[in-house]
């Protein structure tokens, strides 16, 4: 997925922190949603103004940051 679109970061806002299309949601705060258990569904009704393909881009973000930290760490 395609995530540049859907995942931004500002300086001004949320302190530099990735966030979804430049609400004040963060990366951060979808993925940490997702491991206490909540489904997309739950999410998108706490939520209505995210989307499906937000909670998606949170995920392929977080994946790819996590195959680049293991490249530079390898």
């Amino acid at each position: 997925m395609q995530y540049s679109q859907i995942i931004t970061m500002d300086a001004g806002q949320r302190r530099g922190k990735p966030c979804i299309r430049g609400l004040r949601v963060t990366v951060s705060d979808v993925l940490e949603y997702l491991a206490s258990g909540m489904t997309h569904e739950q999410i998108l009704n706490d939520l209505p103004y995210l989307k499906e393909e937000d909670i998606l881009a949170c995920l392929a973000f977080a994946a790819d940051r996590e195959r680049k930290l293991e490249i530079v760490t390898a």
